[in-house]
């Protein structure tokens, strides 16, 4: 068998029940069509749930095309660009649908970006209006005639439906709230060419380069949500259209809440949003709280919560966007009963391609033996795993590059159709995997973070689960340095951030014991740096590039590089 026979699709099964292995052909919709049908049919229903204040879908549809006839009137026309530059709010939500209803495309920024970050996102996509809040004006202030922004929309503070701004606002700039209160919900009537149009221009790559913007269409979109946790979890939809919430705990601005938030409508799910992605004691009251069906993570939340007292509860955490060390996802699931599920995909990919169906058979009640890792492609989407020096694929069961194709892939890279796409539509992650026979894949490690040890692989992911095996790690990486005594050759280094209880009682000894227990010799960190902190980058995961090039600084001020 070869990965073009998709052997995963045997085990589509959701507990007993078995999937659609196919969901084509997919609708060709404008991607707000999730919106106005949850608006519909489940009027009432709670959309948007943020620091105990409530919108309906009804009410949310209305101020999108409040905001979507304001956008008409600053001139916004079909296919331009319009900045969000928003914390996790409601006013990011609105915003979102609103750009989409004015036929225009999403460009989600971070408000941790740097000015020069802002700056490239803004000129690079010659977004003509931004949406930020009042304590960021002036930083937009600062770029505006520097690119293509022409108006400014703000909001305050502490929010549009709480309070008016506390500033004077400059000429070009328009308040959030009196924006809504002097417009009809009369967006304007667009055609969409749900194939072409751009629903977001995202940007990625921030962490190890000058960032990309990712063009992905309404088809690409629309088409993620049907293969993806609504295709999962179809024979239990009954109970949970119009009913389940969703408890966003990631930043809107990254493809990973962004899709959460929007496919949320695609089944008129409640979204409880929370404000502090790094707030963990809020995260677990909010859960013990409400009691959402699903709670997606990235690992350093889960590394939080392993460290606390979550207690048991009925909820789904869902980790992605970094791989999980086993041993957190270990005591996530004995600390609150459920295990953690998890899913793979990019920026690039719309963005899920992968999702682990074995964990989340727990709620039918007949799970079989549970599986980690990625799990396994979503319906449609081909991917094959190939030797990144040859490009061939490698046997089941071997490490290769994970490859993908599907119709929720991007469009290519801004502004050119078709870039960053090898011949047939594929796109190369530069994550490194392998598939077990069931079809079940499991991240290895991203092809630039493996090690080389005199010519011997290292997956840095691998030293990373045995480092959580010591009672005393809270956070911790591997990386490669290179090794003083060998050109070309790196050794590894150990960074770990201790829990506070262990602080002064651990050393790098106790650390590379362990290590010795469940590693090869040439595996065994070398060497081992304790920080209190460890740098994150602005979507939560762990910066392996900058601790490298910090632990690389110091051994070459200590004269041990030169």
């Amino acid at each position: 068998m070869s990965y073009a026979d998709k052997p995963w699709l045997k085990g589509y099964m959701l507990g007993p029940y078995k999937l659609e292995k196919s969901l084509a052909p997919y609708p060709k919709v404008p991607l707000f069509t999730a919106l106005d049908n949850a608006a519909e049919n489940y009027p009432g229903q709670t959309a948007v749930l943020f620091e105990e204040r409530k919108l309906s879908y009804k009410n949310l549809r209305i101020q999108a095309e409040k905001l979507a006839a304001a956008l008409a009137g600053l001139g916004v026309k079909k296919r331009d660009r319009v900045q969000i530059f928003l914390p996790n709010c409601t006013e990011f939500i609105v915003s979102d649908w609103a750009i989409l209803k004015a036929g225009a495309c999403v460009v989600p920024t971070s408000i941790m970006r740097t000015d020069k970050g802002l700056l490239h996102e803004a000129g690079s996509s010659k977004a003509r209006v931004i949406i930020c809040r009042e304590e960021h004006l002036e930083r937009v202030l600062g770029i505006k005639d520097k690119c293509d922004i022409e108006h400014i929309i703000v909001t305050s503070t502490d929010g549009y439906d709480v309070k008016g701004l506390s500033i004077d606002l400059p000429k070009g700039a328009y308040e959030f709230r009196k924006v809504l209160e002097d417009n009809e919900p009369t967006p304007p009537r667009i055609e969409i060419d749900p194939m072409e149009d751009m629903s977001e221009l995202a940007f990625t790559g921030g962490s190890t380069g000058v960032p990309k913007g990712v063009m992905i269409t309404h088809f690409n979109r629309y088409t993620n949500f049907m293969q993806s946790i609504p295709w999962m979890l179809t024979p239990l939809s009954r109970g949970i259209i119009g009913k389940s919430s969703f408890f966003i705990t990631t930043p809107l601005f990254h493809a990973y809440g962004h899709f959460i938030q929007q496919m949320a409508a695609y089944w008129a799910l409640r979204i409880i949003l929370m404000a502090d992605p790094r707030d963990n004691e809020g995260i677990v009251a909010t859960m013990k709280k409400y009691r959402p069906l699903l709670v997606p993570t990235v690992p350093t939340q889960l590394m939080r919560m392993a460290k606390g007292k979550v207690g048991r509860m009925n909820v789904m955490p869902m980790s992605c966007a970094a791989p999980l060390p086993e041993e957190i996802s270990e005591a996530i699931k004995k600390e609150i009963g459920n295990p953690v599920s998890e899913a793979y995909g990019l920026t690039e990919t719309g963005p899920v391609t992968h999702v682990n169906v074995s964990a989340f058979s727990k709620i039918t009640g007949f799970m079989k033996q549970e599986k980690r890792g990625m799990g396994m492609p979503v319906p449609d989407t081909d991917v094959k795993l190939v030797d990144p020096d040859t490009g061939k694929e490698v046997p089941f069961g071997e490490v290769g590059e994970v490859v993908v194709r599907g119709p929720q892939v991007m469009k290519g890279f801004w502004p050119e159709p078709g870039s960053g796409l090898t011949e047939g539509g594929w796109l190369h992650t530069g994550d490194l995997a392998y598939m077990d026979e069931d079809g079940y894949f499991f991240i290895q490690d991203r092809t630039k973070d493996m090690i080389n040890v005199s010519g011997l692989k290292v997956y840095s992911t691998s030293v990373d689960e045995v480092l959580f095996k010591h009672p005393g790690v809270l956070m911790a990486v591997a990386v490669g340095v290179p090794d003083p005594n060998i050109p070309g050759s790196e050794r590894v280094m150990a960074i770990v951030r201790l829990r506070d209880e262990y602080k002064g009682k651990v050393t790098a000894e106790d650390i590379i014991n362990t290590c010795k227990e469940h590693l090869p010799r040439y595996a065994v960190p070398k060497y081992v740096d304790f920080k209190d902190d460890l740098p994150m980058t602005v979507t939560e995961k762990l910066f392996k590039k900058e601790m490298r090039d910090e632990a690389v600084e110091r051994m070459k001020a200590r004269g041990e590089l030169k």
